[in-house]
């Protein structure tokens, strides 16, 4: 098993310590060319939402895995990598993958003073540190959308399919279960392939 990272812009790193700390090797893409390995999981991490779509666009990395991820390839995204995946921003007329049928508020909580940390429980997870940093929150979900958590009543994780999606930052934290989880849920997709 191996899991790519999207490395163009953002908080990139983390992921990758957190995925090898789980014994998994990690590749970085920061170039077309670097679609080229083979992988079996993304990872899409936050950072500035706006750059990292420009950038995937000017690199010609958007088409390839927009193509990918559309057809199962399992993705984990946190925060600005749930607004790549959203098919709708409430407050941005731009929209970039399309591949999660929701609609996000990008920036929900405000600037950087927004931000904040709690303990919540997640679908099959209990008590998980949530590091929200000038997060989104997920306004509306569509049919075939699981809800997975809520913090002060705003949606803030789903699953869709192959497809995990969150507000918060998983990698700041030292709990590798929402990894743990992603890396089962690649385990499953192989095994179907």
């Amino acid at each position: 098993m191996r899991v790519a990272v999207l490395a163009v812009q953002g908080a990139f790193i983390e992921h990758i310590k957190m995925i090898e700390q789980l014994g998994v090797e990690c590749i970085e893409l920061r170039q077309k060319a670097d679609l080229e390995q083979s992988f079996d999981g993304l990872i899409l991490p936050g950072g500035e939402s706006t750059v990292q779509g420009k950038l995937l666009r000017e690199l010609e990395m958007f088409e390839p895995l927009q193509k990918r991820i559309k057809q199962g390839l399992p993705v984990l995204a946190t925060c600005a990598g749930l607004i790549l995946l959203a098919e709708n921003l409430s407050n941005d007329e731009r929209s970039h993958f399309q591949t999660l049928p929701v609609t996000v508020k990008r920036n929900a909580y405000g600037r950087q003073l927004g931000s904040f940390y709690t303990i919540e429980d997640i679908d099959g997870i209990k008590h998980f540190p949530m590091e929200f940093i000038r997060a989104p929150y997920i306004e509306e979900v569509k049919t075939g959308v699981e809800i997975l958590a809520r913090v002060k009543d705003n949606i803030v994780a789903v699953r869709y399919q192959n497809q995990l999606a969150m507000s918060f930052h998983p990698e700041l934290t030292e709990d590798t279960r929402l990894h743990e989880t992603f890396l089962q849920l690649i385990k499953s997709s192989l095994e179907k392939s």
